[in-house]
């Protein structure tokens, strides 16, 4: 099946073109590798940090998850302490790709991010290829987050895509593709500088 011609691209921003990773942080915090996955998959887990991209303040989200697991109350303050140390830096080949459709002006380019609206002022000084965007919808500004309807639905009126169907949206996270997918968008997956360049190949965006 051939697939549309897409004249807009919508990008996720962490796992996409920026590299945030909490580990950057918690492997200089804990000696034993056990216990950091730990950490990070039950006391910090995904699931309250999307909580803080919804909209929740970083200082209530830290006070209800110390007040759960009090003797890890150090550890837990240092996520967003030290968060600023989360982030490597720009997924520079995927950056380089899209820096390249901006100067070609044959798309419009969107991005679409769960993120704290707290943090997310320190993305926007520390990175100007984010300053390049059409426009950027927010999940901690918008109070709702991927993969739920609305935030895509927020980004699709917001910047009037007459037809969601001729718009690409990339993810590294599958429920999030989903999530666009059932909208109406296209979505792929997308978590390597290659993977990005296959799917921006198979779309017909670039050239092999």
């Amino acid at each position: 099946m051939s697939k549309p011609v897409i004249d807009t691209i919508i990008f996720d921003l962490g796992g996409v073109l920026i590299d945030w990773n909490p580990e950057y942080v918690f492997r200089q915090i804990f000696d034993d590798e056990k216990e950091m996955h730990y950490f990070l998959t039950e006391v910090c887990a995904p699931d309250w940090n999307v909580q803080q991209d919804k909209g929740r303040s970083l200082a209530e989200g830290t006070a209800v998850k110390v007040a759960e697991f009090p003797d890890y109350q150090t550890e837990i303050e240092a996520y967003y302490g030290r968060w600023e140390e989360m982030l490597k830096g720009p997924i520079h080949e995927s950056v380089q790709m899209f820096k390249d459709l901006h100067e070609a002006g044959t798309h419009r380019l969107l991005a679409l991010t769960n993120w704290s609206a707290e943090t997310f002022p320190i993305a926007l000084e520390r990175y100007d290829f984010l300053q390049l965007f059409e426009g950027i919808v927010v999940s901690g500004h918008e109070k709702v987050i991927k993969p739920q309807a609305e935030i895509y639905q927020i980004a699709i009126e917001r910047y009037q895509i007459s037809q969601p169907e001729r718009a690409l949206f990339l993810d590294d996270s599958m429920k999030n593709v989903f999530g666009a997918r059932a909208v109406g968008l296209q979505s792929e997956k997308v978590n390597s500088p290659a993977r990005m360049r296959e799917v921006f190949v198979d779309y017909g965006i670039i050239k092999d």
